[in-house]
């Protein structure tokens, strides 16, 4: 008897296993079924409602009409309602809590879906009043023309202007011209920042900026700590070229080091690097079709951009952005760029780093669901972009594909290096001052920001506030406005750029030496490229995707080790 009531209890355990198994099983197919259903149904309104508000967004940027941006304006509000659907949410937050999703692919969509979700779950009448009012400000920006002497210019003639110029008042008066912008929109951006806290405050967040980060799967502490490491890392090494740059533009302007102002540093932030050195880059690039360089130099590594330089809008216009994107259109191939190209080393490097978004895009392997048919993240597709952006102040580039002599190139050589190296460094400084602005300002809207904004421009950058300056110069920088918790991304893209870099040149170039390669006619890195980062898409966390890609998480040394020695 014994015997037997332990094999009937055994047998009962078994049975009640099974039937725990079963349902487990059951409610696993159950939620597998339900994800899959529900991810069919989102692809069939997010792609058509996506592709429309690119198509809008493009051809307004193109033409400036303000009726052209309401209609993108309301394409864009129309995709961002697909977001906000509550009904939607609780499914993806149910599943997701039941955490029996088994399937990596679909598992993965879940998780990217969820944080897309998350940021829209906020009432829809403020959700449309910030994109309208975002839209409005992008428009002042788009049509803004700083007037000087009675003339119109245009960012490119600003530019121009505070690059060749010697004259410290024509200098002064077209900077302060550029400024002018800030003061339309600030009030406007302040409302946009508070507006877009409130929203970040009621899904749990402290405020947009961290939410942001958060959602975007980066942690604001270790965004912090990569921004203070590399303030440190440089702290020597800028210091010392700042004060050549002080050296030769005081030369330049003839006068004294104390006297030089914002406006003596080439560019309307100090966000680029004064031409210093004796290299003239802009001559090499003077009567060569840019557009042309671009797409040969493309088609040479393996990565055809023909069809989308005919699709793009590559030059200046009345009322067009005056600034370079790249876009999307409909994560199949149509991928489109805008420029306004003119025949120098500024458009020669937009061109590229333009087009490097360009090819990421345009390769994602289009058998992925369309949710996944992106890049890894916002900064792996701007390392891209600046890998070969850089190309353009290098030696070797210049060689085999502008056609400069061997001799030439060794005349240029310590000074392109130079050059490469004191953008990265003043790029580096300009990045801690908008990173550390944009962090406060979502922390505390109502502080002193103009004040703020000089006093980080003091410390990052070394320059000197002018004198009695209280004006919202922060405003006058269109990313602060329009593109919200970004730009630190340019940075982290800077050193995922230097370790793709070396990872390149040691294994596919047998090479320690970046500066000595141009990768022309190399097929083998367009495959790499596309093999090992394109392809994937956001299949994979975005340093799961580098380490597979570099054998390596993302890290600094590189970057260190190529610009701070």
């Amino acid at each position: 008897m014994k015997k037997n009531h332990q094999f009937n209890l055994i047998s009962i355990n078994i049975i009640l296993f099974l039937l725990i198994l079963d349902g487990c099983t059951t409610n696993e197919d159950k939620m597998t079924q339900e994800l899959k259903t529900f991810i069919t149904n989102f692809e069939g309104k997010a792609a058509t409602a996506y592709k429309d508000y690119a198509i809008a967004y493009f051809n307004a940027t193109i033409s400036g009409n303000t009726e052209d941006y309401n209609k993108s304006s309301d394409l864009q509000i129309k995709y961002n309602k697909i977001y906000s659907n509550k009904d939607d949410f609780a499914i993806l937050k149910k599943i997701k809590e039941a955490n029996s999703i088994k399937d990596e692919l679909l598992n993965r969509q879940l998780d990217v879906l969820y944080r897309a979700y998350s940021k829209y779950q906020i009432d829809e009448q403020k959700l449309e009043a910030i994109v309208k009012l975002a839209t409005e400000i992008e428009n002042r920006y788009s049509t803004f023309r700083a007037e000087v002497g009675g003339k119109k210019l245009t960012d490119n003639q600003i530019e121009e202007t505070l690059k060749n110029s010697t004259d410290s008042k024509t200098l002064q008066e077209t900077w302060l011209a550029s400024k002018k912008i800030g003061k339309a929109v600030a009030d406007d951006i302040l409302k946009l920042v508070k507006m877009r806290n409130e929203t970040a405050r009621e899904l749990g967040y402290s405020n947009y900026h961290e939410m942001s980060l958060k959602l975007a799967e980066q942690d604001p502490k270790d965004i912090d700590m990569i921004f203070n490491d590399l303030y440190e890392r440089t702290k020597g090494v800028y210091s010392q070229v700042k004060n050549e740059v002080d050296d030769f533009l005081a030369k330049r302007y003839r006068i004294s080091k104390t006297e030089l102002m914002p406006w003596h540093y080439q560019n309307r932030f100090f966000q680029e690097a004064p031409k210093i050195y004796k290299v003239d880059l802009d001559g090499y690039y003077k009567n060569k079709d840019i557009v042309e360089l671009t797409q040969k130099y493309f088609a040479g590594i393996g990565l055809q951009i023909d069809d989308m330089i005919a699709k793009s809008d590559l030059f200046e216009k009345e009322g067009k952005y005056q600034h370079a994107y790249c876009t999307d259109i409909d994560r199949l191939g149509d991928v489109r760029v805008v420029c306004n190209v003119k025949p120098n080393y500024n458009w020669m490097g937009t061109m590229l780093h333009e087009y490097g978004h360009a090819v990421y895009s345009k390769n994602i392997d289009r058998n992925l669901p369309w949710t996944l048919r992106e890049e890894a993240h916002t900064f792996t597709t701007e390392a891209i972009a600046m890998l070969f952006g850089r190309f353009a102040s290098n030696p070797q580039w210049l060689i085999d594909v502008v056609g400069i002599s061997q001799n030439e190139k060794e005349k240029i050589a310590e000074a392109s290096f130079n050059s490469l190296r004191l953008e990265q460094l003043v790029f580096s400084r300009w990045a801690q001052v908008v990173y550390r602005f944009e962090k406060s300002m979502y922390e505390n809207p109502d502080q002193d920001l103009n004040k703020f904004w000089w006093d980080l421009v003091e410390k990052y950058q070394l320059l000197k506030r002018p004198e009695n300056r209280n004006e919202p110069d922060w405003a006058s920088k269109i990313h602060i406005a329009l593109y919200p918790a970004y730009y630190h991304n340019y940075m982290l893209g800077e050193l995922l750029a230097s370790q793709l870099s070396f990872h390149i040149n040691n294994n596919l170039l047998n090479s320690n030496d970046p500066m000595n390669q141009s990768f022309n006619g190399k097929t083998e890195i367009g495959k790499y490229l596309k093999d090992k980062m394109f392809d994937e898409g956001n299949k994979l966390y975005w340093n799961e995707m580098i380490e597979k890609a570099t054998s390596e998480k993302l890290t600094a040394k590189y970057y260190a080790q190529q610009f701070i020695k």
